[in-house]
């Protein structure tokens, strides 16, 4: 499946994306246009953040821009330049889906989004704008709004669950995350025999839409086959992931179609809404609610401390006074941190940008890494930097938006009444009426999966 892809017509072979792919997956001479290796591109999209070769109205005329445009399925409404390396997009079947009566839709989109959608409306970098989004997606006409923040609580509690049962009962060790697409991509592609080391956990993007299709259909009172299912991530890799063949155990592809932050940005513009004139509209419960922990999936680290403060109740069967877990926080290479958890001691490391991975797993096969679980996030600082997010047109801003945005997710945890994952009320309802228990039948049938090499199917 394509997903990344460079414009030949368009690139200048400046080489700049060779340099920040942490797969080493795009070639080509000098001055020359680049192209991707597909069996190698984990489909991150930091070659679509980088690019800096593009085709503009003012530069090269309307009708080589509009034809541009127009391959590439972008609506007319879009007049920013066009850049040699993107990602394929899927607004117009958002789009048709809306103006699709026999469609119910429902929305969700990702914590690192909310930290930089205002961002393309020309508000300051790491605006938070939970509310605006909210009644932007009402505006644009969701029949329900949702949020992946509520299953990034979800998959907590299966992450967790799931931890200390392979802890207490000799599983697989280290348990690695498998939220982030990208990195579950790579390790297919190099070391498929390393994936039983994966959580089987699906990511908070995958466990939602198998909610919207069952429990949610049922809440909404509505045929699950009408429920069309869209995500918005700061996310390019989460167009390959939507799309693999494992994730639809509802019986229904969990998520028919992923945007991106750029993308939402261009349909609030496509469907005429003036940002600055929103505001603040709620979630709609009870998919809709969040506790902090949910919140700081989107910084790398916030995974691990996500689950530290649910794992540790999970463990000592008490509740974690100090929810601050600093030693994970940071954004360098590998970090290491021991917990303290009862009479276990819970040694976690936490792998920011693919390009540190390869040192962890040569330390996996030596049989050297002393560890528990491992998170891994393929971008330079987690999803707040990913691929899907507002394009950073001077380098200059980087490091400021990424500094920004992952301060502002700190900073709504902090904010928040709860901020631990297993305190979410209307997660607690969800167990009680539905799934029953964290890693039970039900659960696992609907937010577990296996993946290449785990002795799955691709």
């Amino acid at each position: 499946m394509t997903v990344i892809t460079i414009d030949k017509d368009i690139c200048t072979g400046c080489q700049e994306c060779t340099k920040v792919c942490p797969a080493y997956a795009i070639e080509g001479e000098p001055h020359e246009p680049q192209h991707i290796v597909e069996e190698r591109c984990v489909m991150c999209g930091q070659c679509v953040q980088k690019c800096k070769s593009y085709i503009s109205l003012v530069d090269h005329g309307a009708e080589m821009y509009a034809k541009k445009r127009a391959a590439r399925g972008i609506p007319d409404t879009v007049a920013e330049p066009l850049f040699a390396a993107h990602n394929v997009s899927h607004i117009g079947e958002v789009i048709a889906a809306l103006a699709d009566a026999s469609k119910f839709t429902m929305v969700q989109a990702a914590p690192a989004v909310r930290v930089a959608l205002a961002e393309d409306f020309g508000l300051p970098l790491g605006t938070l704008s939970p509310g605006k989004m909210a009644a932007a997606f009402r505006k644009i006409g969701f029949n329900k709004v949702y949020d992946t923040d509520f299953s990034a609580d979800l998959t907590i509690m299966e992450e967790a669950a799931e931890l200390v049962q392979r802890v207490t009962k000799g599983g697989v060790l280290p348990m690695f995350t498998s939220c982030c697409p990208g990195w579950v991509r790579y390790l297919e592609n190099t070391r498929p025999e390393l994936t039983k080391h994966l959580s089987t956990c699906k990511s908070p993007q995958q466990m939602l839409g198998a909610i919207f299709k069952s429990y949610g259909a049922a809440l909404n009172n509505i045929d699950p086959a009408q429920v069309f299912s869209v995500s918005v991530m700061p996310c390019t890799a989460k167009e390959f992931e939507c799309s693999r063949t494992e994730m639809k155990s509802s019986g229904f592809k969990d998520v028919d179609v992923v945007l991106t932050a750029r993308e939402l940005a261009w349909l609030i513009k496509y469907y005429g809404i003036d940002w600055s004139k929103l505001s603040d509209e709620e979630f709609d419960m009870p998919l809709g609610d969040y506790t902090g922990a949910g919140m700081i999936f989107g910084i790398t680290g916030g995974v691990m401390e996500a689950a530290i403060r649910t794992g540790y109740t999970f463990i000592t069967g008490k509740e974690l006074t100090d929810i601050d877990i600093l030693p994970v926080r940071g954004t360098e290479g590998f970090r290491r941190a021991e917990i303290k958890a009862g009479d276990l001691t819970l040694k976690v490391g936490v792998v920011t940008n693919l390009k540190n991975i390869e040192q962890v797993l040569e330390q996996l096969e030596a049989g050297s890494l002393d560890c528990h679980f491992i998170e891994v996030m393929t971008c330079p600082e987690g999803c707040v930097s990913g691929g899907g997010q507002p394009k950073l047109l001077r380098d200059a801003d980087t490091a400021e938006a990424y500094k920004n945005r992952r301060l502002s997710t700190l900073d709504h945890d902090k904010k928040l009444p709860l901020r631990k994952s297993h305190e979410n009320p209307n997660i607690k309802t969800l167990y009680k009426e539905f799934l029953k228990e964290p890693c039970g039948e039900k659960s696992h049938q609907l937010l577990h999966t296996h993946y290449k090499g785990s002795g799955g199917h691709h």
